[in-house]
């Protein structure tokens, strides 16, 4: 910072005058390391997805976001989400999927008469390794 000392009706002044040349020489650098690197930031790359299987295609059909999704426990320990079988050891993976496509991760659960309490409880610790944040029980109203 440089300063110069006047004489102004008889007085003496200090009168501070600033130094650019620093900063311009930070902001051209900043300028320059910007235009150098943003080709290479916009640059892409190519990704090989696996390719869909038949469940993938049911499940991506029934997966609207405006009707909830219904984890339904079948007489024989089968578990299907809205219609679509799903087999136990894809089912937390699959419902992650689901829930990644949806704004909410609210998961209802419907398990049959006969099938074994148990059974609809592991359902749910799969639902919940899934992301389901709410899981709600449907439930048949008593007469």
């Amino acid at each position: 910072m440089g300063m110069s000392i006047g004489n102004e009706n008889g007085k003496t002044k200090v009168k501070p005058d600033m130094n650019v040349t620093p900063l311009v020489d930070v902001v051209l650098v900043l300028l320059i390391i910007f235009m150098v690197l943003a080709p290479v930031v916009t640059e892409g790359f190519d990704v090989r997805l696996p390719p869909k299987d038949e469940t993938d295609q049911k499940l991506d059909e029934s997966n609207d976001p405006n009707k909830p999704l219904v984890l339904s426990v079948g007489d024989d320990g089968s578990y299907e989400v809205n219609s679509v079988t799903i087999e136990e050891a894809e089912l937390s993976q699959r419902l992650k999927r689901m829930f990644n496509a949806r704004p909410d991760n609210v998961l209802y659960v419907d398990g049959a008469d006969d099938v074994a309490y148990g059974r609809v409880l592991l359902g749910v610790d799969y639902a919940r390794a899934g992301g389901a944040a709410p899981v709600v029980m449907i439930t048949k109203k008593l007469e």
